[in-house]
């Protein structure tokens, strides 16, 4: 199995939670990390962290929504690093409300940075990835892009395109060496849950860095193989089969 030791990789969301674990699981292998996040004090904790144990990282303030802020960051982080080999499209919010309570600015905005954000990611990325021959593309679903419950409309539209959008990247991007894959995870030990589900027994879900491990198992795949999607889910998550 290859290693991301060397690897420059952007964590989208990369602050807090899973993208957080995501970028410590990857520094400890070797990776010089980027996370991105629209929240400035987040990005100073997650870079303070992985540095004071050694690590490489370096953070860089994005709106994922926003295409010129998208494109303005890539090229810097391209500019100097000299390259991006891998992209974690992590960054998503939601908010827990029935389809009449939830306002049209709050629908668009969830289907912004959970779907429209890893496009805009993707296409920033694709010409350089083109260039390299190489490059992968990791796209954070969720069980929510296979299943439905009520009060997350905007969330389910999100993840189920998002999973789309996936996979439609992996079969057009393959002829350029480019790998895309979606990871589908389920609930985790994280603010995105146990903010605003305070009552949900941690033992019905799963420690981030599980996630954030499996991302790495997939971007250290040999050359010539791509992982499409993989599931990862609690043991004892009881809303899945």
């Amino acid at each position: 199995m290859n290693t991301v030791n060397g690897k420059v990789i952007v964590v989208t969301g990369g602050g807090q939670g899973l993208g957080a674990a995501i970028c410590r699981s990857l520094a400890e292998d070797g990776a010089t990390v980027i996370p991105v996040d629209i929240k400035q004090e987040n990005l100073a904790k997650i870079t303070e962290e992985i540095k004071g144990s050694g690590g490489q990282a370096e953070g860089f303030t994005m709106n994922v929504a926003d295409v010129s802020n998208v494109e303005q960051v890539i090229n810097q982080i391209i500019e100097k690093y000299g390259k991006i080999d891998a992209v974690v499209n992590n960054a998503g919010i939601d908010y827990t409300l029935a389809v009449d309570e939830i306002s049209n600015d709050q629908f668009s905005q969830v289907i912004n940075v959970n779907l429209v954000g890893p496009f805009n990611l993707s296409k920033a990325v694709y010409q350089h990835f083109k260039q390299n021959g190489s490059g992968h593309i990791v796209n954070i679903a969720s069980t929510a892009s296979k299943r439905a419950w009520p009060n997350a409309s905007a969330y389910h539209a999100s993840k189920w395109g998002l999973l789309g959008l996936s996979h439609a990247l992996h079969s057009e991007f393959r002829k350029d060496k480019i790998k895309v894959t979606a990871v589908v995870a389920g609930g985790m030990q994280t603010p995105f849950i146990l903010e605003r589900f305070p009552d949900t027994p941690l033992t019905v879900l799963q420690d981030p860095k599980n996630v954030a491990d499996t991302v790495k198992f997939v971007l250290c795949m040999p050359a010539d193989s791509v992982i499409p999607e993989v599931m990862v889910v609690p043991m004892t998550e009881t809303s899945w089969p």
